[in-house]
């Protein structure tokens, strides 16, 4: 036995280690299994190519608890190493790595502590939850096997060890402070999460497993079971593999292995799959989605080889990607630094562009293949798209060839079929193209059979975003705007030349305006007198466009407050219909009472086809009704 001491400068580099890293303390086990995949790994290189002379064989990397002796062994039948390759890796080369991380964060905290990976301090993460560690290794070469304790002073002894096999076994000498590392469940619950999905097989413990009933077996005996090795990951998950080599039902059997607690089958995935200029495959799923879009994000995973780092992916897939599901991996990505270096960082800006290449094209792809599948999957993929084609130019240039505008009635078009369709009846006297649309069919019904009535096509957009999409679509579409049915009267939402000629002489309309005015609330409407169609309703509420859209993009989180809008009161035209018959009653009513009953009403009325009646006015409008039917 030999005794020796690491040249470090700090006195005792593990409690430091253990300040630093204590918030993922937990990790200690997905680097030690990530240590003995990587010897596994090696080895396999090494003898494909000829210079190990050994038989690789069936190796596995083993989890065992040791509840009596509180130790926890972590095994493998990789390359092992050689007494040099210890007194080199375990006490020079990780403890440099150990002391690069202690200077730069020693005065350092919040975000950017709690960080393993680029330092070396792999092995070292072992003591965040021991107060002694063992290895015991024999190297692939023809030489002893070595055993090195460390009781996380800067002291260590190494020694010869008996061991036969081939690999390394880690033994952790588990703290009186993390004892939970020695329950089944923990440990089980870390592989699961950090190691699902490693190259090598995982086994840790046994499980039992039942087995078909013997023919002459009777229907009361029971099964018989045997117990066998529990493995605990897939080794050749999905993404790992040519899109040749799967099919859509292995596609979806993998999106229930990442997410057992998801009953919806996905829409459609999308295979990464690049190496140049950057290594990155993984495998993205649309699931059907919801307008609320914040709940629907981290939900996909991020690995690094196969080992599991982040859901949180937010600087590597593009902002409106992050609320699909599914399974990123890459080498490339710097995964143990601040977020602002990622969203710097030139390698990650092309794998985001890479990213939002690939959706694109397979959305088009999907568009063209089989058009009204994609149609029909629309209402379910539309705030994705929609919110990329805000925040993304380039994706915004390609769904022009994807995206879809569907109408009250289920038809949809892309912007430039619906432009076609519509541009002799849709365009105004100033020839602008007037794109008419409803966001609510039960609310803004009787402003959309108006519209029908006059042949116009109305669009169905009910999106959270949705005033933001339309402010986006006028900016890129010279001439084009988009107007909310309910925004003005019919007459006037696409202008043409013809004008109504009102039933009322000027004198009747001074004393109508000065009747309204004194009993509608000046507060609350705007009052217009409109030359109609004799069979347009006699009152009607509409919003101002531009207002009410300002208003719905500051409260979804856009620019609507620069204006001053997000929390000004609603405000509503009343536009009265000079050539109603009603409204020649109201005028000709010889009582003051009746006038304001049928002014009361008539507005309870268009109050009402706006949802706009509640609470005590809507019962002072019920008792009032039954009144007038007496």
């Amino acid at each position: 036995m030999s005794k020796g001491s690491i040249n470090v400068s700090v006195e005792n580099i593990f409690p430091l280690i253990k300040k630093f890293l204590y918030s993922d303390h937990e990790i200690f086990l997905r680097e030690l299994v990530s240590n003995a995949t990587d010897a596994t790994v090696k080895l396999r290189h090494l003898t494909s190519i000829g210079e190990a002379k050994v038989d690789y064989g069936n190796p596995i990397i083993e989890v065992k608890i040791d509840k009596e002796n509180k130790k926890l062994h972590i095994i493998d039948q990789g390359i092992g190493m050689t007494k040099d390759e210890v007194e080199n890796y375990i006490n020079q080369i990780a403890f440099s790595g150990a002391e690069e991380f202690i200077e730069k964060y020693k005065d350092k905290e919040g975000e950017d502590a709690g960080i393993i990976g680029h330092f070396g301090l792999g092995f070292y993460s072992a003591f965040m939850v021991a107060d002694k560690v063992e290895i015991i290794t024999k190297s692939f070469k023809d030489e002893p096997a070595v055993q090195w304790e460390c009781d996380g002073s800067p002291e260590y002894t190494i020694s010869d060890n008996d061991r036969t096999e081939r690999g390394t076994e880690i033994i952790l000498h588990i703290a009186e402070d993390s004892l939970e590392f020695l329950e089944d469940g923990r440990i089980t619950e870390l592989l699961s999460k950090y190691n699902k999905f490693m190259p090598i097989p995982i086994k840790f413990g046994m499980r039992t497993e039942t087995l078909p009933k013997p023919e002459d077996a009777k229907e009361e005996d029971p099964a018989p079971t045997q117990e066998v090795d529990n493995f605990i990951n897939n080794p050749s998950p999905a993404w790992t593999k040519q899109p040749s080599d799967l099919n859509e039902d292995e596609y979806k059997s993998f999106y229930r292995e990442l997410y057992p607690a998801q009953f919806e089958e996905p829409l459609f995935n999308i295979h990464l799959n690049v190496d140049y200029p950057f290594n990155l495959t993984g495998i993205l799923y649309f699931p059907k989605m919801t307008n609320d879009m914040n709940m629907q994000k981290d939900k996909i995973q991020l690995y690094q080889n196969q080992v599991f780092v982040t859901d949180n992916v937010e600087g590597i897939v593009p902002e409106f990607l992050t609320m699909l599901r599914g399974v990123i991996d890459s080498p490339d990505i710097p995964l143990n630094v601040s977020r602002s270096y990622l969203q710097a960082d030139g390698a990650v800006k092309k794998i985001s562009s890479y990213i939002t290449r690939k959706v694109a094209d397979k959305l088009k792809s999907l568009f063209n293949s089989n058009r009204a599948d994609f149609e029909q999957k629309w209402s379910d993929i539309k705030i994705v798209i929609e919110y990329g084609m805000l925040s993304e130019d380039k994706f915004f240039e390609k769904a022009q060839d994807f995206a879809l505008y569907p109408t009250v009635d289920g038809t949809h078009y892309t912007l430039g079929e619906l432009k076609e369709k519509i541009k002799d009846l849709h365009t105004d006297k100033d020839d602008k193209l007037v794109v008419l649309y409803a966001s609510n069919k039960d609310e803004q019904h009787s402003y959309i059979e108006a519209a029908k009535e006059k042949g116009y096509e109305v669009l169905f957009l009910d999106s959270p975003i949705v005033s933001h999409l339309i402010q986006k679509l006028e900016s890129e579409n010279e001439n084009t705007m988009f107007v909310r049915v309910d925004g003005d009267h019919i007459e006037n939402l696409i202008k043409k030349d013809e004008e109504q000629v009102s039933k009322l002489n000027d004198d009747e309309k001074e004393s109508l305006t000065t009747l309204l005015t004194e009993i509608i609330p000046q507060e609350k409407f705007s009052v217009q007198l409109e030359a109609m169609d004799s069979q347009a309703n006699p009152f009607i509420i509409t919003q101002p466009e531009f207002m009410r859209r300002m208003k719905e993009m500051q409260q979804s989180g856009g620019s609507g407050g620069m204006f001053g809008m997000g929390n000004m009161p609603d405000m509503y035209n009343l536009i009265v219909n000079t050539n109603h018959e009603l409204v020649g009653e109201i005028l000709n009513t010889k009582t003051q009472k009746k006038k304001e009953r049928l002014i009361n009403q008539a507005l309870d009325l268009a109050r009402l086809s706006q949802n706009l009646l509640k609470g005590e006015e809507l019962t002072t409008f019920i008792k009032r009704s039954y009144e007038m039917i007496k």
